[in-house]
């Protein structure tokens, strides 16, 4: 596949994304921006974020993982299930009472003002790097098989790959997310499913037949139960990692809830968190059966394997597969980079723009503008992330995003966690030295825990982190109410 095909599939996409942002834009004010009027359709909203769950990395990364880690990943995809009923049935409601733009403003109410920014400022350190690692790799991807070509250093293509993500973002906001997102969605599965079709017609062979060789090579082997103290990829470990890290990284996220305060009511946003957990079994299930399917056919064909597993999806479907199916993949490959990284940028502007800046007390003439530089600083942040990771190894991606995950979402967990299941106030001062402590206990209880406890931590440490950050709120909460008592 040339890169001049490429260089028109991109372009032809980015003006479909720029023809539904102008007629979604409206009146572009803070209530269409934050929170889309309020007006957003259950069904689209749950669909969409499928795309934004799944995002670039579960599109190259997922079935990239399948070489070394088999379909262990299925166990934390089960876990998610757990996570997201307690987001539908105890989350939603409480978001919805308090009719928040921004989910961090719970934290003022139940806490105060250095909570509340404290839980803001590490929502927005989290998804800053997420977006981030996201971006990184199909940037990456977009850069080794089309930019290079012309000579374009990789930082130049992670900036003209934000551009175009800013361009349609910025005057509809959320509101153009929710409608961008469900027919990018669209893409990706498209694109998954006709790969999946051209490589068993290629074959010669049935999906059944293509399941059995790969249950032959050991590919899908997707329970274990071996070694817990030492393995990470042990059911238990995966399976409650699974459910954590949905209750943060969706739950706890603004970037996916944002979406989820669009809908009428309560219900429709419990319905949209129910599908959307059910379609994400058998997605992600299809991802890493094209993950066994793309490392036989490598084998068969003699394809060489790249030094980063990421790569192998984009190494076939554009160098390896009719003209054809590798637009298909790429438009579904650009689907998902965009269906995280647009959400991203609007997420991170309403998180600032309402925890920080106050804007939604009141409506300001001077507000506009200021959504705009503010959406304009994060896009350039991003860049300049991306262009740092550019130097890291060759680590699974999606690996990194859940071992970071760990440390920036554990403070978030203990302080929501605390706030629901406790009726204590713990000094809004020390609050935040509470949050900047307990990661940095969490990293030395992972680094001399193989020595000093026989174990080893996997994406568990999400706990660890949460748990230190309750024990030291509760800690503050006692010497607080002794003082008062006095």
């Amino acid at each position: 596949m040339t890169p001049t095909i490429i260089l028109v599939t991109i372009l032809g996409y980015f003006l479909f994304l720029m023809g539904i942002a102008h007629f979604t834009k409206g009146n572009a004010d803070n209530a269409a921006f934050f929170s889309g009027n309020k007006n957003s359709k259950w069904y689209l909203v749950a669909f969409g974020m499928i795309g934004a769950s799944l995002s670039g990395v579960t599109f190259l990364s997922v079935p990239g993982q399948v070489g070394s880690n088999s379909f262990a990943y299925m166990q934390m995809v089960i876990g998610y299930l757990l996570g997201y009923a307690f987001i539908a049935l105890v989350l939603i409601p409480m978001y919805f009472k308090l009719n928040l733009v921004s989910i961090y403003q719970y934290l003022e109410t139940r806490f105060g003002t250095r909570a509340h920014r404290t839980g803001s400022a590490f929502f927005l350190l989290s998804r800053i790097v997420g977006a981030s690692f996201r971006l990184f790799l199909v940037a990456g991807v977009l850069h080794y098989f089309l930019f290079a070509y012309y000579e374009i250093p990789f930082i130049l293509t992670t900036i003209i790959t934000v551009i175009l993500i800013w361009v349609y973002t910025f005057q509809g906001g959320i509101k153009t997310i929710v409608i961008t997102d469900t027919l990018q969605t669209s893409f990706m599965i498209f694109a998954l499913l006709f790969a999946m079709y051209y490589i068993t017609k290629d074959a010669d062979l049935s999906f059944g037949d293509l399941w059995g060789v790969a249950k032959l090579k050991g590919y899908t082997k997707a329970f274990f139960f071996d070694d817990f103290a030492n393995s990470k990829q042990h059911f238990f470990k995966q399976f409650f990692s699974g459910a954590l890290i949905a209750l943060v990284m969706t739950g706890l996220d603004q970037d996916m809830m944002q979406k989820n305060l669009t809908c009428k009511n309560v219900g429709e946003a419990q319905k949209n968190i129910f599908s959307m957990s059910m379609l994400l079994l058998p997605i992600n299930f299809l991802f890493l059966c094209m993950g066994a399917m793309l490392f036989m056919y490598a084998q068969a064909k003699g394809v060489l394997i790249p030094d980063r597993a990421d790569y192998l999806f984009p190494e076939i479907a554009l160098n390896h597969f009719p003209v054809v199916v590798g637009i298909v993949f790429l438009l579904g490959l650009i689907a998902a980079a965009y269906s995280s990284a647009d959400s991203a940028l609007t997420s991170l502007t309403t998180a600032f723009c309402v925890d920080f800046l106050g804007m939604h007390k009141e409506e300001k003439a001077s507000d506009k503008q200021t959504r705009l530089f503010v959406h304009i600083a994060f896009s350039i942040i991003i860049v300049l992330v991306v262009w740092l990771f550019d130097s890291l190894g060759d680590d699974s991606v999606i690996a990194n995003i859940f071992k970071f995950a760990g440390y920036t979402y554990g403070p978030l967990l203990g302080l929501f966690m605390f706030g629901l299941f406790t009726k204590k106030q713990p000094s809004d001062l020390w609050i935040p030295l509470v949050c900047l402590i307990s990661p940095v206990v969490t990293y030395f209880v992972s680094v001399y825990s193989p020595e000093f406890l026989g174990y080893t931590f996997g994406y568990e440490l999400l706990l660890v982190n949460g748990g230190f950050t309750f024990l030291g709120l509760w800690s503050i909460s006692r010497q607080n109410n002794e003082h008062e008592r006095r």
